[in-house]
């Protein structure tokens, strides 16, 4: 077999492979992802770089142990670069670092996005990394995770909410103020909520994924944040757009669904009372009979 066909047929199996993913529970997608590596482990890359999944956590130890996100655009191999030393763990020589320029833009960025995160969601972690592209520009992958934990009095027993910004810009970072820069950016928001129900017996979980992806074109502000103002306000734009279209989608549509719903016990209970109303109605139809017949005789 030649090496393309091999490809393609990797390929075919992984398309198999995605399209069987989706027709799965979206809350299990990492467990469903290892099995079918298991299964066949030429598919490793390409469905690690094509399947988003919720992000794991893991500690620096050059950075005091200060946490970080990690997700397919830190990996090398089976190594994670952390967005604080720079460093790969477990230890990669050879690992992809952003050069220079990007690595201090990358800094800036961390910075910028850790205030962002604290303003719009009060907790939870996130990463930033950055990397060349061979055209001459760069890209960078903007990470946010939030678990929802649950407490006394709480509105959801559990869930947790990723956010995963992937962004494109076609001019390097020496570009100078007033270039005109073109931006991609794709965002993807993994939901898992567990609401809490007031039977203590029901359940309900609400997991789901939205992809969405936008692009423009605007002259890079001066003083030396450029790109940071322009990306920043195509990120927070797009989580405001996901958040209205989750909104409708997921929670309008369940609350739709659930307020349709009858209380099971309601329906036993009118049950009961109309097979009681009957049966006092045939007794007494019964006995009136019973009278008018005596006093016939």
């Amino acid at each position: 077999m030649s090496s393309e066909q091999a490809e393609a047929d990797v390929e075919a199996q992984a398309d198999a492979a995605v399209d069987l993913l989706r027709r799965l529970s979206p809350g299990n997608v990492s467990e469903h992802l290892q099995t079918i590596i298991d299964v066949n482990s030429d598919l490793t890359e390409e469905l690690l770089a094509r399947v988003d999944q919720p992000l794991r956590v893991a500690r620096d130890a050059q950075a005091n142990g200060r946490e970080y996100l990690l997700c397919d655009y830190n990996r090398d191999g089976d190594s994670f670069r952390s967005p604080w030393s720079n460093t790969y763990d477990p230890p990669l020589e050879d690992g992809a670092v952003p050069s220079d320029s990007l690595r201090t833009l990358e800094v800036q960025f961390n910075d910028v996005f850790d205030a962002y995160r604290q303003q719009y969601y009060e907790g939870g972690l996130s990463s930033a990394y950055l990397w060349d592209t061979e055209d001459g520009g760069f890209a960078g992958c903007f990470l946010i995770k939030k678990i929802a934990k649950a407490g006394a009095g709480a509105e959801v027993q559990g869930g947790s909410w990723d956010v995963i910004h992937v962004l494109e810009s076609s001019k390097g970072v020496e570009a100078a103020p007033g270039t005109a820069v073109h931006y991609k950016l794709t965002t993807t928001v993994l939901l898992s909520l567990r609401p809490t129900l007031s039977a203590a017996s029901a359940t309900l979980s609400l997991c789901g994924n939205l992809t969405k992806q936008t692009e423009a074109t605007v002259p890079l502000a001066a003083g030396g944040k450029g790109h940071i103002i322009a990306m920043g306000k195509l990120m927070e734009e797009m989580e405001g757009r996901i958040r209205d279209a989750m909104q409708q989608v997921y929670f309008g549509k369940t609350n739709e669904v659930v307020s349709d719903l009858r209380d099971h016990g309601d329906v036993v209970n009118r049950g009961t009372a109309l097979q009681g109303g009957l049966a006092e109605e045939f007794v007494k139809q019964a006995n009136d009979k019973l009278r008018s017949g005596g006093a016939a005789e």
